[in-house]
């Protein structure tokens, strides 16, 4: 059975999109986040050196958190409008939204820490004794893969509570759309050959005719 190329670039050109798409959904989400993310508040001890307030070292834990959560919601709605394109679905776009979480959650991560940076820049040589906010970071790199675990589990999942085998494509392999479900019949029925009417087998038996004996005539042999 071969595959169609034009098929084959049609999904990789939808793939592709959806990459492009989620990493401009993802960076979007990431000017959010970076508007959101708490300060650090510092008390500057001696040149080029601070200390934490008391209780400030925990925003570093809500921003992280923060990042999280975006990314999940993001994961989320990215594979459910996915999911969308009908005849689309298959390998090549989950490739494509997995692809595009993993380069998305980075494009957020930067632009999120960008945006804290305008929003909050560090004074170049603050004098002792004055108290200083610093932007945070993501600070790990495991909060990058919230996102296409995220991503790809719901895509996944959507896959397997769909009820056909196509996916709702109407196409009948993988890759390059090749033929449609419908043309394939029944295993052991044969369109070429015409089913026998009812009673031919045992005879032409026509219960309209019976004499209420309860026989039936046999064919002879």
């Amino acid at each position: 059975m071969a595959v169609r190329a034009d098929g084959v670039r049609s999904e990789a050109g939808t793939a592709l999109l959806v990459l492009a798409a989620v990493a401009v959904c993802s960076a979007l989400v990431g000017v959010l986040w970076g508007w959101l993310a708490p300060t650090e508040q510092l008390l500057v001890t001696e040149p080029g050196r601070g200390a934490p307030l008391t209780g400030e070292s925990t925003h570093q834990f809500d921003a992280v958190a923060l990042f999280v959560c975006a990314g999940a919601v993001t994961g989320l709605l990215t594979a459910v409008a996915a999911w969308r394109l009908r005849a689309m679905r298959g390998p090549l776009l989950q490739v494509g939204l997995l692809s595009g979480s993993l380069i998305g959650a980075y494009l957020m991560a930067w632009v999120g820490e960008s945006v804290a940076e305008s929003l909050h820049p560090r004074p170049d040589d603050p004098p002792v004794g004055q108290i200083v906010e610093l932007p945070t970071q993501v600070g790990t790199a495991l909060a990058f893969i919230v996102q296409p675990l995220v991503a790809s589990l719901v895509l996944l999942f959507l896959a397997a509570l769909s009820p056909s085998e196509d996916l709702g494509t109407g196409y009948g392999s993988a890759f390059g759309r090749y033929r449609r479900s419908a043309e394939f019949e029944p295993i052991g029925f044969d369109a070429a050959v015409p089913r026998a009417p009812y009673g031919s087998v045992y005879g032409g038996y026509d219960p309209a005719t019976g004499d209420g004996s309860g026989s039936v005539s046999r064919p002879a042999h």
